[in-house]
């Protein structure tokens, strides 16, 4: 585990008053490597530079939000967009269900919330109830939905790779496996609300609009004037 020394990207301090440790799984931006359904119309260099921007969003959300530990799952080197306050662990080969799972395997020490790069309008309300020092209270995971059928956050109580491992991903059924799966577990799901993962440029427009103080929303302004 390595720790980013480069500068912050707010000024806000990190509040650690949760039991729960916050994983982000996400890709380095690099062009040709990320959102390449967003090309056409964006070019690979644009792509790469709106995920880069919703990375920074989501890892801002992620300082400002109480975790115990938040800890970067990345396939690849970190950059300018990281800031100190969040580890670095890399992620390991394979399909998503087994990196997912090996994010998971890693986290022995208590509960964690895993959510991705695809979301900018992420906020810490969002996700705050998944992070409340009650949040694990009658409750043994936590679930949120994308629009597109798949899945943008996932808590587990007690981290286990086999409710993971094996769930098929990048399908219109993988949000309804996934919680298939938990529930199948005889586990207690909790939800949080429904968002819209940034994969196309359609998807591109709206999570702007739903945060448009945000520099996905403001890049993507210039990308389009």
């Amino acid at each position: 585990m390595t720790c980013s020394s480069t500068q912050p990207l707010t000024a806000a301090r990190p509040r650690h008053d949760s039991p729960t440790t916050l994983l982000v799984i996400a890709k380095e931006p690099l062009p040709g490597h990320v959102k390449t359904r967003l090309t056409p119309p964006f070019t690979p260099e644009q792509a790469a530079a709106l995920a880069e921007a919703a990375l920074a969003d989501t890892l801002d959300a992620v300082r400002r939000a109480p975790a115990r530990r938040r800890i970067l799952v990345l396939d690849g080197t970190p950059g300018r967009w990281l800031s100190p306050g969040i580890d670095v662990v890399p992620q390991t080969t394979g399909s998503l269900d087994e990196r997912l799972a090996a994010a998971f395997a890693a986290c022995t020490d208590g509960p964690a919330l895993l959510i991705g790069m695809d979301t900018p309008q992420l906020t810490p309300h969002l996700i705050a109830p998944a992070l409340a020092p009650a949040a694990w209270h009658g409750c043994d995971a936590w679930f949120g939905p994308a629009e597109d059928g798949g899945f943008w956050a996932l808590g587990l109580a007690a981290p286990d790779p086999a409710l993971v491992r094996g769930v098929p991903m990048s399908t219109a059924h993988t949000g309804a496996l996934q919680r298939a799966r938990l529930t199948s577990a005889g586990l207690l799901v909790h939800d949080l609300p429904r968002l819209r993962d940034v994969d196309t440029a359609p998807d591109a427009v709206a999570a702007a609009a739903a945060a448009p103080a945000s520099r996905f929303a403001a890049l993507l302004a210039r990308f389009v004037s």
